[in-house]
């Protein structure tokens, strides 16, 4: 199993005896799974069993459905006015006459096209006809649509699976020239503890021995990234196991790089060498980077 992008997009069209429908699916990134969903309410039952099955074939992602059907016009297709519709339309003109007025603004006179055009106040009546047939071929074609939307989402995610293996590679090359700069910084490291030490021991006077040698200890342990390496090395495995699990593993993901810019953030913080430094502040970006795709991970 590979691991899914959120973003995809889908679309479709069918028809059956008079109707013509068009489908359109698309997603972007979320916590969670967010469905928006376009469907005419006079298709009893669709709606619900569509929330269902993408329910079933997704788990995370702000994902929008809209279903467009037409029909076509049967000989003696009446038409209807919406009274609900009209009476908000007449009541909007008045106030907005009214305002008008007030304000010494004179507006044209709207005729009975202009109101009929307006989206809502002339419906078209639907055929007595038994709706089930055509619920039951929708139901049908949207099957093959989201097995395409789910197909693209794993193309999606086959393409971000490549990005991160490149990019924890990187990570796992920045971990090795921080191991050398460890041991390159030894000398160095050594030269300026001893140091430290002399000062310490010339302002000794007065304090206690075991206290001081407290202080220095301190002071190796904090410039000690032994652990902050050991733990990267075992983030970026636990990276290379999410993407061999695959599935919805993005929140995982998420806490995971959370936890590798934390040693990085600790690595600078004790690197006292300017390599070291350098590296640490490339591994940041490259944590950045890989945030990025993360963002998308089912």
């Amino acid at each position: 199993m590979s691991i899914c992008s959120m973003t995809g997009f889908a679309s479709s069209q069918g028809t059956l005896d008079t109707h013509a429908w068009s489908w359109e699916i698309r997603s972007v990134n979320a916590k969670g799974l967010d469905l928006r969903l376009r469907v005419p309410d006079w298709l009893d039952g669709l709606e619900k069993h569509l929330r269902g099955q993408l329910d079933k074939g997704l788990s995370r992602g702000n994902v929008s459905l809209a279903l467009r059907i037409s029909s076509e016009a049967a000989e003696g297709q009446r038409f209807s006015v919406n009274a609900t519709a009209l009476n908000s339309v007449l009541h909007a003109m008045a106030k907005a006459e009214t305002a008008a007025k007030s304000a010494g603004v004179d507006l044209d006179r709207s005729s009975v096209a202009d109101l009929l055009s307006i989206r809502g106040v002339l419906e078209q009546e639907q055929n007595e006809t038994d709706p089930a047939p055509l619920v039951a071929a929708l139901k049908k074609d949207f099957e093959t649509l989201l097995a395409e939307f789910v197909q693209m989402r794993g193309d999606e995610g086959r393409a971000l699976e490549k990005v991160l293996t490149s990019q924890l590679q990187h990570m796992d090359d920045l971990r090795r020239q921080a191991v050398a700069c460890v041991a390159a910084r030894q000398e160095g490291a050594a030269t300026a503890f001893k140091a430290a030490l002399s000062r310490v021991i010339d302002n000794v006077d007065g304090l206690d021995a075991d206290r001081v040698a407290q202080e220095l200890a301190l002071l190796a342990v904090k410039a000690d990234i032994t652990e902050e390496l050991d733990r990267l090395e075992a983030h970026i495995a636990a990276a290379h196991d999410l993407l061999s699990k695959g599935g919805a593993v993005g929140r995982r993901f998420d806490f995971l790089m959370q936890e590798f810019n934390r040693e990085a953030n600790t690595l600078c913080s004790k690197s006292q060498h300017s390599a070291l430094t350098s590296v640490g502040l490339e591994m940041k970006a490259v944590i950045d980077q890989m945030r990025e795709q993360v963002q998308n991970i089912e």
